[in-house]
């Protein structure tokens, strides 16, 4: 049976792609169409966060030539995740499916059609898995299973080599709808919901054009939003480590007790100095992961919008 199927594609700066994307997206949704795998009103939602080049006009002159096209814009740039959210809530009341990817055109979009078979089969969440890394650098791929590796042993329950391409029910949308954080990391939280969910693997191409937005910095931000947001591991982690300093202080003190007792107390340079230095730099961090913690509970308390729609192109 033909679904009703939005795609929802975040994009900041897409002028370079954002044609071609359009281009290939709806040819594939004629293909889908003619195969009745989904419905003749399905639509593609292009979200605008924030752009600051033409691809608001773009998305706009899309909706203007063909219907298959809606834009949603968001006030200012909000970040990835909150584009990528903004879109699914829209589209979660209109929508049977939802499908999010990003425009670069490296996801695999033949993959659609695997992502809707699991989906008839019963799954309310199909996670798109890369077969492999070759495209990446060796520096990206050693990171990338570095970080996947972390967050599961800090108990983050994430998919391995997969990013924001899913397909999601209108039943899984209306989960996710009840998770009001502000932190956002959808690759962590979508798990958490806990209805069946199946994996389709495709193979990623190279960018189409323009450049990525998620250079090293960002990346890395992005890791620690991640654990961060998901887990409180880490401030056992210090708790642990505070445990461990604290006994072998004791066994420290008395060992100098001792000394002191027997008359050895010639004080060692190297060995102060450098306990000095070892126990401040476990304090500065210490102090970091919490003050970490407690930004994101500030942000929280505040209950600000996670994104503003300024305007809505459909129909």
């Amino acid at each position: 049976m033909a679904v009703k199927l939005i795609m929802v594609i975040p994009c900041y700066n897409e002028e370079p792609v954002l044609e071609e994307t359009a281009k290939r997206l709806d040819a594939k949704y004629k293909s889908l169409i003619e195969k009745d795998y989904i419905s003749k009103d399905s639509k593609i939602m292009f979200v605008d966060d924030g752009s600051k080049d033409k691809t608001w006009q773009i998305i706009t002159e899309l909706h203007n030539k063909n219907n298959v096209f809606s834009g949603l814009k968001l006030s200012r740039n909000r970040g990835h995740q909150n584009a990528v959210l903004a879109g699914l809530m829209t589209a979660k009341d209109e929508a049977d499916v939802v499908i999010s990817m990003d425009a670069d055109l490296q996801d695999d979009i033949n993959s659609i059609d695997g992502f809707l078979e699991e989906h008839a089969k019963g799954a309310d969440v199909v996670y798109g898995v890369r077969a492999s890394r070759e495209t990446d650098t060796a520096f990206k791929r050693t990171t990338a299973l570095m970080f996947y590796k972390l967050m599961n042993k800090l108990g983050v329950d994430s998919v391995y080599n997969h990013a924001d391409y899913r397909l999601m029910s209108k039943r899984a949308l209306n989960a996710l709808a009840e998770y009001k954080e502000v932190n956002l990391f959808l690759r962590g939280m979508v798990p958490l919901i806990g209805y069946k969910s199946a994996k389709v693997t495709y193979d990623r191409s190279e960018r189409f054009a323009g450049e990525s937005k998620y250079p090293l910095k960002k990346m890395i931000a992005f890791a620690l939003d991640g654990i961060t947001s998901l887990s409180v591991k880490p401030i056992r982690l210090i708790f642990s480590a505070g445990l461990i300093i604290f006994v072998l202080s004791f066994f420290v003190l008395l060992y100098a007790l001792i000394a002191h007792i027997a008359g050895k107390t010639v004080s060692g340079w190297t060995s102060t100095v450098a306990s000095i230095w070892l126990i401040g730099g476990i304090q500065l961090l210490s102090i970091g992961v919490v003050g970490e913690y407690i930004g994101k509970i500030y942000n929280e308390t505040k209950q600000r919008p996670r994104f503003i729609i300024e305007e809505y192109l459909k129909d």
